[in-house]
């Protein structure tokens, strides 16, 4: 039986390490070595990333909304107090995107709240 050369395997695996590490500053885009661990390094990054990016957006959606119900007299505990007690069922990715696109939906939506808030 012939025996098994694994210079084609280790060609492709390097090359798909240094593909990814294009774009990099200095060894860490030419040297496998270090690439490997750039690369590796990067992946955890992005993984991390992808789940804090929920968590920012969520964050500037509160933003808009309380800077946008302040503007109308009331805090933004209370307005979402208040879409609970009225029902009203609209995420905070929405109601953002109201407050900055459509002021008067986003008042008539306010108005309910608070309505629903003083009963």
């Amino acid at each position: 039986m012939a025996r098994v050369k694994r210079g084609v395997t280790a060609h492709a695996k390097h090359k798909k390490v240094l593909k990814a590490a294009k774009g990099y500053y200095g060894r860490r885009k030419n040297t496998i070595k270090v690439a490997k661990q750039a690369v590796e390094k990067a992946m955890q990054y992005s993984y991390r990333d992808r789940k804090v990016k929920k968590r920012n957006f969520r964050a500037l959606w509160i933003q808009r909304i309380n800077a946008a119900v302040r503007e109308h007299g009331m805090t933004y505990a209370r307005f979402i107090d208040g879409l609970t007690k009225s029902g009203i069922q609209v995420d905070r990715k929405v109601l953002a995107d109201l407050a900055v696109h459509d002021a008067a939906g986003f008042k008539a939506i306010v108005d309910k709240a608070q309505s629903a808030v003083k009963a």
